[in-house]
């Protein structure tokens, strides 16, 4: 068992004064080394005694020293495979074991660490307190390990001792052995004491009560003391020897079992049987202790749990290669403790000692108070910072747990990263005692905003404020205040840019609504988006359309309020580009808009309807503006201004109204076709009638509004006609049946229109098969008139109709339909006529017989290339016109080949981009064929835009071809390449310059090119500018002949002060005298020489200022060199034997008097010995056998 100790600041200075009456003082003189004696340089340890001595006081210094109690422990122990509960080891760690463990450390405290041996045995760490353990022990054993039973028999008058006062001595036997002890009743007569538990608990338990019964027993009982390392050789194999010494002796031997962290033997019986069993023992523990060693080895406490190595994996690899070796650590001590045999223990110390040398020279570590109120912001969202502070400076970081109520932080790991890591802790630290904490009111629907889509937006606030902390509320609060913390500067800094972004959202919010007509919505949207996005671009506007089957044709536009004046601006005036659409401005006073728009705005509503779909906009509520802006055909606007006025002039003078109520299906007679009925009404009365909208609740209330009379009268009329539509009568008449299918199909679509506009009306069409012309009509009278009168009109459409074959390619049908068929859908609606292309052909090319073809046959259209067209014949000639203005045409470009690689772009970009922009297919000829025919396919007006576009680009390319043969203009320069480094400057600057001023390119020799001429520069681009660079540099090789180089001799050692901080004096010297200073490099022959480049008066003027500063450095390093001489102690300069330390001869090392080897008769271990020192992997046959068995390699 290994035990963990707390060593305080008061037993560690107890622990050091100890030691100091025995520190050893003498007369040496200081000047000479002194030897130490073997005793004095490894104090022995103080001896064991027998039981009876230790009452006595130990001789040596070791005797002061105060035993520093555990605090916290850790036990071992294992589960064999056939007593696990729970054997599944195909996911170790993760089965029910794993869960069992951690239901346990939470119940107790403790830690568990559980692994798996090579038997498949399971071995148990339990660390924690004492009473921890014990109960985390008791529930493993009870949890994990197969329960057996036993039984032991003691006398009965003994088992009240084992039960103890109030039953604590059996419950602590309980807890210690982890087991069941069941004793009998005092009236019961039987004296078996049962026991359940696992086989080691059970064998603890046992020994424990035949313990309590020996002491309870008149016989002889004696204690024996014994390291628990020798037990095994006292028990022997199978407990075989102490079963041999119980029955020669016939004392009774209690051992302590292995697990039972114990060194006492009692020996029980008559005096004499136990006297000889103590004398067996200690003859068999003497002969064994010989050959067993106790070593330890320094070590700082804090580096214990990088020697065990992660999981106890340093030291389970060296136990596992030392299995007789047992190595115990101390927390709170520097020292590891090896016990085992001599050889095994030499080793592992060798090994441990190794570790520790390589942990000392990379680790390090350092610890440092901070409050415990920061430790959760050093550690993070979930221990972000703290983990990022490990992974970037290597180290590892320990943060008390809040329970602790303890602020010191430790840092362990590479010295320098533990510097860098404890700046950092303690840089946050003071940051956050210098914190503050501010609430911004922002409402809650600018948060989203605000944060952005994934949390773009606030990311960057945050990156522009990094140590800011802006923590918005959770949606379901429904709360406005946003938390800022951090820095009081930082904190007001982004308090002040979140308020300004705010008064820019406010700002952006603005809205308005456009009426635009919805068949201009998608030239609005633009080619994939482009004008929409385009304007949204370019006024910073959010706009919003109408989804294609909805039927509201307002656009909303959000943003700042003169970006969303300017977006509106821009689409009306695409509405005015598509369509002869006028837009006018009528006065209206401000009082009477709310009674014109009406409820729901359904007045205003109705005479947009009637005038043809125009709209009327009027001002914002409150704002007292008086104009209404009308916009629309130019016909239809001129209605509603005049509507609106008379209207407006109604209002003034009378504001009548009468609702009356007519089934919604009736709606659509009243209002008549194109609204002719609703219109003779008005006409007649002057009143105006408004109908409820389709989203209205009130589906069946009609509003009367006008004068009095007029309204009077309009409302009779109204009555009049709802009467008669309520006056149901059947009619019939002749249909032709070759026209029924026509009113039948698309799922009765005529009949539903019919129904629809003529309040209701049924039509009942025959079966078919019935072979009937007779068609029944059911309804309203009024209404099954107009029906039927609608009846004849369509049949004499139909008869009037004529088919029209329209030839056209089969390849080229799919581009005539469109996507979807959008192209021929609206071709149908245009021209009102119905278009049936033929059936598809598996090929385009008719069969050929006997492989031959006729010019007649080529005449003739096939089946498959004719599409009918059905309608009247002035709208089949005008469908016919639009199909074949769709037939794609191809039409061939002459682009040089050269230039096809550019017209292509990068994978096939430039090409594919055209092709989008111009709805066309562009063909580029295969490299092989050398063609400068592009072919470009679509339709007319769009190939030759194409045309034109791949025309202006060969003349770009072209362009671009001539301005690269200008820039080939190429000079070479001859200059000598001393120059060439002055050319260039430092870092290039002088060459960047040049490049840059001149518009050229400037290439130097490369040094490792032997091939090249090293002194010619090659200088290329325009004609203009390369001679203009070539002049200049002619110019500066020039000035560089004139220049001189002298050598000036400075002694070395005053090169670095000339020289200064980071060059910083000899850069400044440089530049006063306009010269060029070389020192030599390290290991130069020359130390001395220094080389100065210039024109010469500036070369003199620099020589005779180096040698002055020379003299006066030298003074100073003089008298430096000649103090130092002196504060040299005598041992460093002169040797022993009088000479300088190059004379002086090796070191001897650690040396000792009066060492064991030393001794007349004994001699130093041989390190040649193979048998002393053996090799690893190699066996030696050993001289004896050892006491702990044959060795094994």
């Amino acid at each position: 068992m290994s035990s963990v100790a707390v060593l305080t600041q008061e037993s560690f200075a107890e622990h050091r004064s100890g030691l100091k009456d025995t520190e050893i003082t003498g007369g040496v003189p200081e000047d000479e080394a002194y030897i130490p004696t073997y005793l004095e340089a490894f104090p022995p340890l103080p001896d064991k005694g027998a039981p009876g001595e230790r009452s006595g006081e130990p001789a040596g210094a070791w005797s002061k020293i105060r035993p520093i109690k555990a605090s916290v422990i850790t036990q071992v122990f294992h589960v064999p495979l056939e007593e696990r509960r729970y054997k599944d080891n195909s996911q170790f760690g993760e089965g029910e074991e794993a869960k069992v463990c951690l239901d346990i450390m939470q119940k107790t405290g403790a830690h568990i660490e559980l692994s798996l041996a090579k038997d498949q045995g399971l071995s148990i760490m339990v660390t924690g307190k004492l009473d921890s353990v014990m109960k985390a022990r008791k529930e493993i054993v009870a949890r994990l390990q197969t329960q057996a039973s036993a039984t032991v028999v003691i006398p009965k008058e003994h088992h009240r001792f084992v039960i103890g006062k109030n039953g604590e001595k059996l419950q602590e036997l309980e807890l210690k052995t982890a087991t069941k002890i069941a004793i009998p009743r005092p009236d019961d007569p039987n004296t078996n004491i049962r026991i359940t538990g696992t086989k080691e608990g059970i064998e603890k338990a046992r020994h424990e009560i035949l313990l309590i019964s020996a002491e309870q027993d008149k016989r002889a009982v004696e204690r024996l003391s014994l390291e628990k390392a020798f037990h095994p050789f006292i028990a022997g194999a199978y407990n075989r020897l102490v079963q041999e010494l119980s029955q020669e002796t016939g004392a009774r031997i209690s051992i302590p079992p292995p697990s039972l962290l114990k060194e006492e033997i009692v020996i029980t019986g008559e005096k004499e049987a136990v006297a000889m069993a103590i004398a067996r023992i200690r003859a068999i523990y003497e002969e064994k202790a010989k050959s067993v060693m106790v070593v330890e080895v320094t070590a700082p406490a804090w580096l214990h749990r990088f020697i065990i190595g992660k999981k106890g994996q340093n030291i389970s690899r060296i136990t596992q290669q030392l299995p007789k070796v047992h190595i115990e650590f101390t927390d709170g001590e520097e020292r590891i403790s090896l016990e085992g045999p001599t050889e095994e223990v030499e080793q592992a110390q060798a090994q441990i000692q190794e570790i520790i040398k390589d942990l000392m020279a990379r680790m390090d570590y350092t610890e440092i108070n901070i409050d415990q109120r920061f430790h959760r912001h050093l550690i993070g969202k979930n221990g972000a910072n703290i983990n990022r502070i490990k992974e970037q400076y290597k180290v590892s970081v320990r943060i008390p747990q809040d329970s602790d109520r303890c602020g010191l932080v430790r840092i362990e790991g590479d010295p320098q990263g533990v510097q860098l890591a404890r700046r950092e802790l303690v840089d946050m630290a003071q940051r956050m005692e210098n914190e503050r904490t501010k609430d911004l009111i922002i409402e809650q629907k600018f948060h989203r905003t605000i944060i952005g889509q994934k949390g773009e937006k606030i990311k960057e606030v945050r990156d522009k404020f990094p140590e800011v902390i802006i923590n918005f509320p959770d949606q379901s609060q429904k709360s406005d205040i946003v938390q800022l913390r951090g820095p009081k500067n930082e904190v007001e800094k982004c308090a002040k840019f979140l308020q300004k972004l705010l008064v820019e959202l406010i700002e952006s919010s603005y809205s308005i609504s456009v009426p635009i007509f919805k068949q201009f919505h998608k030239n609005i949207i633009g080619k994939g988006g482009a004008n929409i996005k385009k304007i949204r671009e370019e006024t910073n506007t959010k706009i919003d359309l109408p989804t294609e089957n909805s039927d509201s044709e307002m656009i909303v536009i959000t943003g700042k309020k003169s970006n969303c004046e300017a977006a509106r601006d821009r689409i009306l005036a695409i509405q005015r580009d598509l369509a002869n659409l006028k837009e006018t401005e009528v006065t209206i006073p401000a009082k009477l808009h709310n009674s014109l728009i009406g409820s729901k705005g359904c007045l205003v509503r109705s005479v947009m309807e009637e005038c043809g779909g125009v709209h009327i906009h009027f001002p914002a509520e409150g704002s007292g503006v008086d104009k209404v802006t009308i916009r629309g055909p130019a016909g239809e606007v001129e209605r509603a201004r005049r509507q609106l006025l008379q209207l407006a002039e109604e209002k003034q003078v009378n504001n009548f109204s009468v609702e009356l109520q007519a089934k919604p299906e009736y709606h659509k007679f009243l209002i008549g076709r194109g609204g002719a009925n609703i219109r003779r009404v008005r006409d007649r009365t002057g009143a105006r009638i408004i109908f409820p909208s389709p989203d209205e609740p009130e589906q069946e209330r009609i509003t009367i509004v006008g004068r009095e009379e007029a309204v009077r009268l309009a409302q009779k009329e109204l009555e009049t006609l709802i009467k008669n539509l309520e006056d149901v009568i059947e009619d019939s008449m002749v249909v032709d049946p070759r026209h029924h299918r026509h009113f039948v199909c698309r799922r009765g679509q005529v009949l539903r229109e019919l129904a629809e506009e003529y309040g209701g009306v049924a039509v009942s069409f025959p079966r078919t098969g019935t072979h009937s012309d007779c068609i029944t009509l059911k309804g309203a009278r009024e209404c099954v008139d107009a029906a039927k009168r609608r009846i004849q009109e369509i049949i004499q459409d139909l008869e009037s109709q004529v088919s029209v074959e329209v030839v056209v390619p089969q390849r080229f049908h799919r581009a005539v339909m469109g996507p979807k068929g959008c192209r021929i859908q609206q071709i149908t609606r245009e021209h009102e006529v119905q278009i049936k292309f033929p059936e598809r052909e598996e090929s385009d090319a008719c069969p050929v017989e006997n492989g031959s073809t006729s010019p007649e046959a080529d005449s003739v259209p096939r089946k498959c290339d004719i599409i009918t067209v059905t309608g009247r014949v002035e709208k089949c000639e005008q469908a016919r016109a639009a199909l074949l203005a769709l037939v794609p045409v191809t039409v061939d470009v002459e682009v040089p080949y050269d230039l096809h690689r550019y017209i292509i772009g990068q994978k096939g970009s430039g090409i594919r981009k055209m092709m989008e922009d111009y709805e066309v297919n562009i063909w580029v000829p295969q490299p092989e064929q050398q063609s400068d025919v592009i072919k470009v396919t679509g339709q007319e007006a769009s190939v030759e835009r194409a045309r034109q576009a791949l025309l202006d680009r060969v003349r770009e390319l072209q362009a671009e071809q001539e301005d690269r043969a200008l820039r080939s203009y190429k000079v070479t320069l001859s200059v000598d390449p001393k120059y060439h480094p002055k050319i260039i400057g430092r870092k290039g600057a002088v060459i960047s310059q040049i490049r840059k001023d001149h518009d050229v390119n400037v290439q130097f020799p490369d040094k490792g090119d032997e091939q090249q001429v090293c002194d010619v520069i090659v200088i290329w681009g325009y004609e203009r500018n390369v001679e203009e660079a070539k002049a200049a540099i002619e110019q500066m090789v020039a000035a560089l002949q004139e220049m001189v180089s002298e050598d000036v001799r400075l002694d070395h050692r005053v090169h670095a002060r000339v020289i200064g901080a980071r060059g910083k004096a000899i850069r400044k010297l440089m530049e006063e005298f306009k010269v060029d200073i070389r020192f030599p490099q390290p290991g130069s022959e020359d130390p001395d020489k220094v080389t100065v480049t210039g024109l010469p008066e500036n070369v003199d003027k620099a020589i005779d200022h180096l040698l002055n500063l020379e003299e006066e450095y030298m003074l100073t390093v003089t008298e430096t060199e000649t103090l130092a001489a002196y504060m040299k102690p005598p041992s460093r300069v002169v040797g022993v034997g009088g000479g300088d330390e190059e004379s002086r001869g090796p070191a001897k090392g650690f040396v000792v008097r009066d060492a064991p080897w030393n001794v007349s008769g004994s001699k130093a271990p041989d390190m040649s010995s193979a048998e002393d020192f053996p090799t690893f992997g190699s066996g030696v046959a050993p001289k004896q056998t050892s006491a702990w068995g044959p060795k094994k390699f």
